[in-house]
């Protein structure tokens, strides 16, 4: 990884001059990394510090895996896809879930 044949002991004297410390970080069973649409997960990850003018950052290399989040569904849709369609509220939530919440599609699909 390092430019040219630069040797590693020169490489690293001369972060350490510009004030640059990396670090690997060890034994990373798990990363996940959260947002609105869903969580970023990393089961196994190399993750390494690197500080430099007092700012530490992460670095991670890995492959990660998308799972979206599921969204929330109010009691009132489940109500009235179950009276609209005819279903049990279970059986109008697991549609309205499969449906990401719209409710004109939840009832199309379990009034088949």
């Amino acid at each position: 990884m390092m430019p040219g044949n630069i040797n590693p002991r020169k490489m690293k004297q001369m972060m350490k001059q510009l004030g640059m410390q990396v670090e690997p970080i060890n034994d990373v069973s798990r990363i996940v990394i959260e947002t609105p649409r869903g969580n970023y997960i990393f089961d196994t990850a190399e993750v390494t510090a690197m500080t430099m003018q007092g700012v530490t950052t992460y670095q991670i290399a890995g492959h990660p895996r998308f799972e979206e989040h599921a969204p929330a569904i109010p009691e009132d849709d489940v109500l009235l896809v179950a009276e609209q369609a005819g279903v049990s509220p279970d059986a109008a939530r697991e549609a309205l879930i499969v449906c990401r919440g719209d409710i004109a599609e939840a009832i199309l699909k379990v009034s088949k």
